[in-house]
């Protein structure tokens, strides 16, 4: 993953943009009925059951907006809530509530979805050594804050994206002339560019894992689209060699099956790509 630094970056990025994408020239309907000497006081309300997640971000955005406006916490990230609750309260300028508003909201619905999807999924698992990976299958331009909700959730980050890791994945593999071609070419590139970054290779079949082994040097495999019987292989094949990965239509109806197969992760990209926004909403009061 990429630095604390480059990820906080990344965050202030969002931000910046989802501020200038909302307010643009300026807020007319704020500015047109409410004077800008105007206070006032907001609650974020919890209508759904779920994980919070977000918190942090929206102080990070009212911040950005304004860094006069108070925000009063009563429920933290990667806390349970249930329809009623109230999150926080900001108060402050009218005006730059208002102009945070839609940019807190939208981002904590998405991001308490993924949490709590993500906590479902390392629920699921529990007493099991396997852990829950996302993917790079993010929103354009909301990435960085889609991780850090699967990291609240209790999910862990795979590699933020293209710079962070190699992936050598089957079309890399098609590509380069096979799979051993794949991987030394990438040790040739890494070497003669000085760059320390690990190497996840995909499998597609019990041959292909072995072609992985023979060629060495690979941080974790990765079993695509494995059955339970041909990740049990797999696994038993791979030994301590190096690290394992499940990935490919797995659900929360075959996920502890496949951590009973004994790989040491599960990736899935429904963490983020396929979740339903938990209502939230902000009310003056």
């Amino acid at each position: 993953m990429i630095t604390e630094a480059q990820f906080r970056n990344e965050l202030q990025l969002i931000i910046q943009n989802g501020i200038r994408e909302d307010i643009g020239e300026g807020d007319h309907s704020s500015l047109a009925c409410i004077p800008i000497s105007a206070s006032g006081k907001a609650k974020l309300l919890v209508k759904d059951n779920g994980i919070i997640a977000g918190v942090e971000f929206a102080k990070m955005i009212f911040n950005h907006v304004d860094a006069d406006l108070n925000v009063e916490t009563f429920i933290q990230d990667g806390s349970s809530v249930k329809y009623g609750d109230v999150v926080f309260h900001v108060s402050g300028s009218s005006q730059s509530i208002l102009k945070a508003e839609r940019l807190v909201l939208n981002s904590m619905q998405r991001m308490s979805a993924i949490a709590t999807k993500t906590k479902k999924y390392v629920d699921l698992l529990e007493g099991t050594n396997t852990k829950v990976l996302d993917t790079r299958k993010t929103t354009p331009g909301f990435r960085a804050a889609e991780k850090w909700a699967v990291k609240i959730g209790g999910g862990e980050n795979h590699r933020f994206a293209l710079y962070d890791m190699i992936m050598l994945k089957d079309n890399h593999n098609d590509f380069a002339g096979g799979i051993s071609n794949a991987i030394q070419k990438t040790k040739d590139y890494l070497t003669e560019n000085k760059l320390d970054l690990k190497i996840i290779v995909e499998a597609r079949n019990l041959a292909e894992v072995k072609e992985i082994l023979n060629s060495g040097g690979v941080y974790r495999i990765l079993l695509d689209n494995f059955d339970y019987e041909m990740t049990k292989e797999a696994v038993a094949l791979i030994g301590n060699e190096c690290l394992t990965e499940s990935s490919g239509n797995i659900n929360e109806n075959t996920i502890r099956q496949y951590a009973a197969c004994g790989v040491n992760y599960i990736s899935s990209g429904a963490l983020t790509h396929s979740v339903y926004n938990m209502d939230l909403s902000l009310k003056a009061f």
